[in-house]
């Protein structure tokens, strides 16, 4: 029997790069996406000899999809034991200032990238036993943040569609899961917004909050994938604020403006 196959989008780096890292240490068979070809690279050098393939593709356009899928599905012996659709971008800022066309891209990457996956997906998911569709959600989908309004939809939009998915696919066998991370130590936390000169991770820890490592993101995306939960919180601020937004939204409401102006993702 072919080893187990994970398909990993935003695979260049991040999250992506450290979830492939985890589970190719597991000796799972990885399928590393990126638009960025020399993040694509960089990943799988990290990787041990034969054990992942490398796909460039664009997660908005289905094409794109389906050819990279029909390439991993040789390279995996058929398998798509999970596909996680983590690529996504982090643009903030205050919605006013948003240029249309910047929501417009993030909602088609955030978002659509995610619903194409699952649509091209869906076949090989079907014929793998026991597979799973794993999505990166943030801590920005318990609560709306100001300064991340349209970014913290896409994530409200990514819970609805997990939730709503973990129902349907039931019949099929395929449990769908999401991680919801909180703030990570990625190259996004460098980002300086327009309304300061500083980067959003120093504001951050004066601001008090909690950065967690990437590795602590890949080992909770093997955790999801193989667990009962359907979101998985990343981080001691990401696990308070999925308390708080059930039992305190009024508590999230004066935690979320705190962040209000920083002008980065979550994850």
């Amino acid at each position: 029997m072919a080893r187990k196959a994970i398909f990993i989008t935003g695979g260049g780096s991040g999250i992506g790069r450290a979830t492939a890292r985890h589970f190719a240490d597991q000796g799972w068979f990885v399928g590393v996406a990126d638009v960025n070809v020399q993040g694509i690279d960089e990943t799988a050098a990290l990787l041990p000899e034969g054990a992942s393939s490398r796909h460039v593709m664009d997660v908005r356009d289905r094409d794109q999809w389906q050819a990279a899928l029909a390439e991993f599905a040789k390279a995996s012996g058929g398998r798509l034991d999970v596909l996680f659709n983590n690529a996504g971008i982090g643009s903030g800022g205050q919605f006013v200032d948003m240029p249309p066309a910047e929501a417009d891209r993030l909602i088609a990457i955030n978002f659509g990238g995610v619903v194409n996956g699952i649509y091209m997906a869906l076949p090989l998911l079907r014929a793998t036993p026991g597979s799973a569709i794993l999505n990166t959600g943030s801590a920005s989908g318990f609560y709306g943040v100001g300064g991340l309004a349209v970014y913290s939809a896409t994530k409200f939009a990514v819970r609805g569609l997990t939730e709503a998915l973990e129902i349907e696919f039931a019949k099929y066998g395929i449990k769908v899961r999401s991680l919801m991370p909180g703030f990570i130590d990625t190259p996004l936390l460098d980002q300086v917004s327009a309304d300061s000169n500083e980067p959003a991770r120093s504001r951050l820890a004066a601001s008090g909050f909690e950065i967690s490592p990437v590795e602590d993101v890949a080992k909770a995306a093997w955790d999801a994938v193989h667990g009962d939960k359907v979101h998985v919180p990343v981080g001691k601020m990401a696990k308070r604020l999925s308390r708080l937004a059930r039992f305190f939204p009024g508590l999230v409401a004066k935690q979320s403006k705190k962040v209000d102006g920083l002008g980065t993702a979550a994850h």
